[in-house]
């Protein structure tokens, strides 16, 4: 049996989790507009723009002989919680043979879920499971770091595609640990690579930083956003983004750990009182964290269909006035082209570098 998941921004932790623990691993691809257009076909027309995705993505991998797919679901009002019961129902009318397991956060009836973990244990024991899944979260901790890093540096390099290539190198170097030890030692010698580059880092007040929120996927997954953090860097911008994949995990998932990014949602209580699914009340926090920090400017994401996102949107306009700094609101479908998506950055960048430059004056 051959497993595989949809792709979102790197398949390494999710992959090595499956091959530690002994599975007949297939990596995704990423999706192209190939996979935009397989999943426009058969979703619904008014659908989230990552169900259209994701169910592309998982098409494709029907055609490399998968026979189950591993991926998330969600709660409340947000409709990812939908995507795997709709996309299994959507495969089975186009007559793809294929299973999706989706694993749900627990959230009182564990029955499912310890059957899903049983699935992915296979026929290791329970030490074993333990330590995979173990190395994955130390994994996916540790490649945040590097990509934190590589989005602050890259800004300043003088060969930024120098630097967009280390970081295929650096991801097939985490393809091939065994071990935390392998882990970290992977991130030290990736660390080296990056400040190895040559660059020229200006001083802190002369940096323009730009923070990017909205919907997880989206933020995520450079090719729906046509590689915003690229776009940026090229533009000599350091970026930062409101999700990682260690942060999710984090706040969803480890009971002890949710503390830590409480604050987020308690700064976004000033202009969202209610969670209304989704990441718009997390955007929104985010937000004012980053004016807070010192960042000159916000760009915020939301996929054509992702209501949260429309209502965070709609906020947009009043939290820039009142906060001060610059907000642009980009939707992103298949139909984004990269060179529209780079004159609005163009556009946006100019208007924060005069604003910069007039409170300097």
């Amino acid at each position: 049996m051959k497993i595989s998941f949809p792709y979102m921004e790197s398949p390494v932790v999710y992959y090595k989790i499956f091959e530690l623990l002994g599975h007949d691993v297939v990596k995704p691809p990423r999706p192209t507009q190939k996979t935009f257009s397989l999943g426009v076909k058969y979703a619904p027309e008014f659908a989230c723009f990552p169900l259209k995705v994701t169910l592309g993505n998982m098409i494709e991998l029907e055609e490399m002989g998968v026979d189950k797919i591993i991926t998330s679901g969600g709660y409340g009002p947000c409709r990812a919680g939908y995507y795997g019961p709709v996309q299994q129902k959507i495969l089975d009318d186009i007559g793809i043979d294929i299973d999706i397991v989706v694993f749900e956060q627990v959230r009182g009836d564990w029955k499912d879920f310890l059957e899903n973990v049983r699935l992915l244990k296979k026929n290791t024991n329970i030490f074993n499971l333990i330590r995979s899944v173990y190395i994955g979260y130390r994994l996916a901790h540790s490649m945040d770091r590097i990509l934190k890093l590589l989005h602050k540096r890259r800004a300043h390099a003088y060969d930024k595609r120098a630097m967009s290539e280390l970081w295929d190198e650096i991801q097939n170097k985490f393809l091939e640990v065994e071990s935390v030890r392998d882990v970290s030692r992977v991130e030290k010698w990736a660390r080296q690579q990056i400040e190895n580059q040559k660059k020229a880092i200006p001083a802190e007040q002369d940096k323009l930083k730009v923070g990017v929120v909205g919907e997880i996927y989206v933020v995520m997954e450079g090719s729906t956003n046509n590689f915003i953090e690229e776009l940026l860097n090229e533009m000599g911008v350091e970026v930062e983004r409101s999700h990682y994949l260690s942060e999710y995990i984090d706040s969803h998932m480890i009971p002890w750990k949710k503390k830590e990014y409480e604050h987020i949602l308690e700064k976004g209580e000033r202009y969202l009182k209610h969670v209304i699914g989704g990441h718009a009340k997390r955007s929104i926090g985010h937000i004012i964290d980053y004016k807070q920090r010192g960042f000159d400017g916000v760009v915020h994401l939301k996929p054509f269909g992702c209501l949260p996102e429309v209502v965070s949107q709609s906020m947009m306009d009043s939290i820039s006035e009142d906060l001060d700094i610059p907000i642009l609101s980009l939707s992103i479908d298949e139909q984004t082209a990269k060179a529209h998506m780079k004159t609005r950055l163009e556009a946006f960048m100019d208007l924060i570098k005069q604003k910069k430059e007039e409170e300097i004056a």
